[in-house]
């Protein structure tokens, strides 16, 4: 065989007169490496497998960290409330945008009959413009809750998911760390001899492995949900306010409006000019 058929294989450089050329061929087989990646992902399937049934059942231990744990629950707890309630803002924000359609027709409607009835003018203009002007205002009201559910939307389902897809791999990398752990244990507790000392060094250094997989998943997710805890607080802060301060800002507008427009309508209604006389007093 010629020597540029190799030549893609490391070779040893040799010093002249040394001797022959020594080729070092690599001798992994990809097909090989391929069936033993599968062989230990179903090794640890199976085990993770029957460490979560056994979870289920109430026969095996689990680790639960104190600190970390409640803090999740209470995080799903809350986003459970967050989405019921962003729902029923949303809900709102639909209502008022039919009502505000309703209340923009009705007002076209008395303005028509306005000008089609001289004599309930000042009646049908008052209601047309009442009308007129809640409708836009309930027009800026929904823009304002809608707003509000966008950035709530934004907190649950995008802030708030992200930790807890954090949190089902932090639940897996648990899961194969305790499967792993149980499995060191029985080992400590059966008979030491030559068959089972290295099946008990090969367990230890897995569960090395998988113990500071596991504390660093934690260790990152402790950090993660102590600054969506932060940041929650933050976004709920100065939403709940730009919420409240727009329903009362459109509470006040309306109420000042209706009130000076009654009033200017009770002026007209106090012209005797615009008083027609009954045909009881024309008899």
């Amino acid at each position: 065989m010629e020597m540029g058929e190799g030549k893609d294989l490391p070779v040893t450089p040799q010093k002249p007169g040394s001797g022959p050329v020594v080729v070092q061929a690599n001798n992994k087989n990809p097909a090989s490496e391929k069936l033993e990646k599968v062989r230990k992902w179903s090794i640890t399937t199976y085990k993770c497998t029957k460490q979560a049934l056994s979870e289920k059942l109430g026969r095996g231990s689990r680790t639960v960290d104190l600190d970390l744990e409640p803090r999740l629950e209470l995080l799903r707890d809350d986003r459970q409330r967050y989405e019921h309630m962003t729902k029923l803002a949303q809900t709102l924000a639909n209502q008022l945008a039919q009502l505000s359609v309703t209340q923009k027709t009705l007002g076209d409607t008395f303005t028509e009959l306005s000008l089609k009835t001289p004599t309930l003018n000042v009646e049908f203009g008052a209601n047309a413009e009442a009308q007129k002007f809640l409708s836009k205002s309930g027009e800026t009201l929904t823009a304002a809750i809608n707003s509000f559910t966008s950035d709530m939307n934004t907190l649950v389902n995008k802030t708030i998911e992200d930790t807890m897809i954090n949190a089902k791999q932090y639940e897996a990398a648990r899961i194969e760390y305790d499967a792993y752990r149980v499995e060191l244990e029985e080992l400590n507790l059966g008979p030491r001899d030559t068959v089972t000392m290295p099946k008990l060094e090969q367990a230890q250094k897995a569960f090395q492995i998988q113990r500071e997989k596991y504390q660093k998943i934690r260790d990152d997710l402790s950090v993660k949900v102590k600054l969506l805890e932060e940041n929650k607080v933050k976004v709920l802060h100065n939403q709940l306010w730009l919420l409240h301060s727009a329903i009362a800002a459109n509470s006040l507008s309306c109420h000042s409006f209706l009130q000076q427009n009654i009033q200017q309508a009770g002026e007209n209604f106090s012209n005797p000019s615009m008083e027609a006389p009954s045909w009881l007093e024309e008899s």
